[in-house]
Order: structure tokens, then C-alpha cells, then sequence
């Protein structure tokens, strides 16, 4: 199946299950089950037999999985044998924090570059990461095609129009604002507030079934 025609649903697993894999695989772990993978990622077995199966057999019944084989596959899928640069905008606490942390380790998406208009931080760089002047976007971005979005919300419009015009095509939008983009380019918001909230919410008034 042609990698367009899965549901979106499945892709957004994808790294789920690359993440655990990739865990197995440092382990030496050779094989897996439906039912080893489910507990771990949180998603009934059904449900991952049905996402494998967009990608033909990747198992076999009574054995599992091949871990090596599927974190080649998936490696592949998820196209982790190319380095994708991204660039940050906003190097406040929130960027910072990103830049701080490894959660790109695993895989070959590295945060490369970032930008603030602090003139405080323009010129140093945070583990690693050069942070430029917001008005070197133009001349920094050097190709980058996807960038986080870490700056205050009033300032969020003006920037995401300024990335767009460099040719960003992806933008991970951690600001409380709904930014417009052009239908070729893909914005997921992520509003800690409203999940926070969500999440009370939640647990007020749908509370788990206790085991």
C-alpha cells in the first residue's frame, strides 16, 4: 500500500512502535508479539495487527514478529536512514527546554539550528544549537523544511508567514494560537493549557475502571 493511502491514525503509531523496537533491538530481543507489543505501547493487539497489515505480512502466526526486521522496515518507513534538520523559533524556557532534552536520540531528526529576537541568546548556543537572530531566518534556514514553534502567541502569525516564505512545509505549533498556513504546509498544535485541562476533565468525570 502506497505510503498516502494509510490512515492517519496509523501513521501517528508508527513511532510508537519504532520507539519500543528500537528498545527490544539494544536489548537483543529477536522476536515479539502482538500482545508483548500492545502492553508496552498501550494499543490492542487488533489494533496493531490491523496497522502491520497496511504493510503486508510482516509476521508470522505462532511466531510473532522479527524485531530486526520490523525496526529495518519501520526504520525505512519512517524515512530514519535520512538526517531531517528542523529548526526551533523561540528559544524562551519552553524552546530551551526542548533543546536541552535528547528526545531526538533515537532517531535522525535533529533540532539544527535556533532562532530568538533575545539579543541576550543571539550569538551563544544551548547544547549544541547556534541560536540566531529571528531576522536571520531568511538567510539561516538553509533548506530546512520543518520547524517548532515556541514563541509568545501574539508573535505566532508574523513568524509562521516568515517560515512559510523560506519554504517550511511542517510546523510543530506549541503556541496557543491557530495559526493560517497555505494547504501545502502541515501544522500540528500542541497547547499544553488545553491538554492539561483535557485531561482533568477527564478524570472527573470519566474516571478509569479500577483492576
Amino acid at each position: 500500500m502506497e505510503q498516502n493511502k494509510i490512515p492517519q491514525a496509523t501513521a501517528k503509531r508508527l513511532p510508537l512502535y519504532y520507539r519500543f523496537l528500537n528498545n527490544l533491538n539494544q536489548q537483543g530481543k529477536k522476536r515479539v508479539s502482538s500482545k508483548e507489543l500492545s502492553e508496552a505501547v498501550k494499543v490492542d493487539s487488533a489494533t496493531i495487527r490491523r496497522d502491520f497489515s497496511y504493510f503486508g505480512a510482516l509476521g508470522k502466526k505462532g511466531y510473532g514478529y522479527n524485531v530486526e526486521y520490523l525496526l529495518g522496515f519501520f526504520r525505512s518507513t519512517l524515512d530514519h536512514h535520512e538526517i531531517t534538520e528542523v529548526a526551533l523559533v523561540g528559544a524562551g524556557n519552553l524552546g530551551t527546554a526542548f533543546l536541552k532534552y535528547s528526545f531526538m536520540k533515537n532517531n535522525n531528526i535533529r533540532i539544527t539550528k535556533a532562532f530568538d529576537a533575545d539579543s541576550n541568546k543571539v550569538g551563544t548556543d544551548i547544547d549544541g544549537v547556534p541560536v540566531y537572530h529571528i531576522d536571520e531566518l531568511n538567510e539561516k534556514l538553509e533548506g530546512t523544511r520543518v520547524a517548532i514553534l515556541t514563541v509568545p502567541a501574539s508573535e505566532a502569525d508574523v513568524i509562521t508567514e516568515k517560515l512559510v516564505n523560506e519554504g517550511v512545509n511542517g510546523i510543530l505549533n506549541f503556541t496557543p494560537a491557530r495559526i493560517t498556513v497555505p494547504n501545502h504546509v502541515r501544522v500540528h498544535h500542541i497547547d499544553l493549557a488545553v491538554e492539561l485541562q483535557s485531561l482533568v476533565y477527564f478524570l472527573k468525570h470519566y474516571p478509569l475502571d479500577k483492576e
